[in-house]
């Protein structure tokens, strides 16, 4: 099992965009409880587990899943995280409503349709991050 926030509210990303409270509500709400994929380093070509938990709370986007440790690719995550070499959660989505900054160029979220997280060595925003792992 592994678990951490993929997403943060109110920070700042690499790319400069900044994901409101909420902006997750319709897509979670879409997923009906079904698990969402899990996978490498944004890679489609390789899933590694599902993400069962997915929720918004007061920080961000809190997600918890199981890892196929009967997948190659995924049992060299697992090892990577459980030793802390790799240690970063990202979400790959579209957005459907944002709105940027002229004057800052920052670009605020409100809605978005979330298509996955991975499992990252470099996450876009620096606080998204592995909190556990059995």
């Amino acid at each position: 099992m592994i678990a951490g926030y993929a997403a943060l509210f109110g920070v700042p990303d690499a790319g400069r965009d900044i994901i409101l409270p909420g902006a997750f509500r319709r897509s979670l709400r879409e997923l009906r409880g079904r698990p969402l994929r899990m996978l490498w380093q944004h890679d489609t070509r390789e899933p590694i587990g599902l993400w069962t938990e997915l929720k918004e709370d007061a920080r961000g986007l809190f997600v918890r899943g199981q890892i196929a440790t009967g997948v190659q690719r995924a049992g060299e995550a697992l090892a990577l995280v459980r030793q802390g070499a790799v240690d970063g959660l990202s979400i790959g989505f579209k957005t459907v409503r944002g709105r940027t900054d002229r004057n800052t160029g920052l670009r605020t979220l409100t809605d978005v349709d979330l298509w996955e997280v991975s499992v990252v060595t470099f996450p876009m925003i620096a606080g998204a991050r592995v909190i556990s792992v059995s």
